[in-house]
């Protein structure tokens, strides 16, 4: 099978995927441009590049496209399905860096550590600069939208450090989930109501771009900060940057946007109560020792038996059935 890996990855990607399907053909495209222009993939793993309808019609004897990650928004799954490609994604693999990430975040907010740091690099050595709105993570309600692996993740390392972790989701967990890992199940005007930090752990689907506006952004308590490890287009950013310069919300950490050049990314750059990042959640060095081995797994299950675990996009795929491999 030929297999294409699309974009750019860390050192030695390719060579790794190469010796683990030796039965294989694996070459890589670098460039966006290069990937539009593939036409003889049966198979494609793909990370940041875009696969729009036309990327999979080029290639008429694709078989599967495989999202290195959870998220699949740049996949056009149902224009996949239709043509009988199955779109799968890699749920849990990089849940652990996302969820470091988003820690991270509510800490580096909580504490001030930015501003203490630009202070400190011009020469402030006042340790009392933010001392009235330097708080801890002990003892706050931490809310998460979404429970799925990234966010159970959250919980338990939110909650390691003493507080107390709610969450929404449109799907409820089972009750022992919840019992296992100590989350209360609460509505979603409730969780903005009352937590402290707000974490979205969601992916983006019609139904959820723009799910914090400003009627969300507005129940929200003027002393929490909002996270945003997910996807862009999730928060009303235009939304979120007039509740931040009003006094409305203590601050936010996005690790996306939803366009990187647009004059509201800009001027959010610009908020001292704001960090931005682009979009590393699930990118660390050590992520390929467990996401090369997962995916060369679902190729090998492609090729002997025509079907892979996690599939996205059943609904438009003709006749298809998923398998308990």
């Amino acid at each position: 099978m030929n297999v294409i890996l699309a974009g750019p990855y860390s050192t030695g990607t390719l060579e790794r995927f190469q010796s683990l399907l030796p039965e294989h053909r694996v070459t890589q495209v670098l460039t966006q441009e290069d990937y539009n222009a593939t036409t003889d993939a049966e198979c494609i793993i793909v990370r940041i590049l875009k696969t729009p309808e036309a990327v999979i019609a080029n290639n008429p004897n694709l078989k599967a496209v495989i999202r290195w990650g959870a998220g699949y928004d740049s996949v056009d799954i149902e224009a996949a399905g239709k043509r009988g490609v199955m779109v799968a994604n890699t749920p849990g693999v990089n849940s652990y860096a996302v969820a470091e990430l988003a820690l991270g975040l509510m800490i580096l907010l909580n504490r001030k550590i930015m501003g203490y740091s630009c202070n400190v690099q011009a020469g402030n050595w006042d340790r009392g600069a933010y001392a009235d709105t330097s708080i801890s993570l002990n003892y706050k309600t931490v809310g998460l939208i979404g429970g799925g692996n990234i966010g159970r993740r959250v919980a338990a390392l939110a909650q390691a450090l003493g507080a107390r972790v709610q969450y929404y989701d449109a799907f409820r967990l089972p009750e022992e989930v919840e019992r296992q890992n100590h989350m209360t199940f609460v509505s979603l005007e409730q969780l903005l109501a009352t937590s402290d930090l707000v974490s979205l752990h969601v992916p983006l689907l019609d139904s959820t771009r723009h799910m914090i506006g400003v009627e969300q952004l507005a129940a929200m308590k003027p002393s929490a900060c909002l996270l945003n490890t997910a996807r862009g287009g999730l928060i009303d950013e235009a939304a979120l940057l007039k509740a931040l310069k009003n006094g409305y919300l203590a601050g936010a950490g996005l690790d996306c946007v939803e366009e990187e050049d647009s004059e509201i990314t800009a001027q959010l750059l610009q908020c001292s109560n704001v960090i931005i990042t682009p979009h590393i959640g699930g990118t660390t060095a050590d992520l390929a020792d467990t996401m090369i081995p997962f995916i060369a797994e679902k190729i090998t299950s492609l090729a002997e038996t025509g079907a892979m675990r996690d599939v996205v996009n059943v609904q438009w795929l003709p006749g298809f059935e998923t398998k308990d491999l």
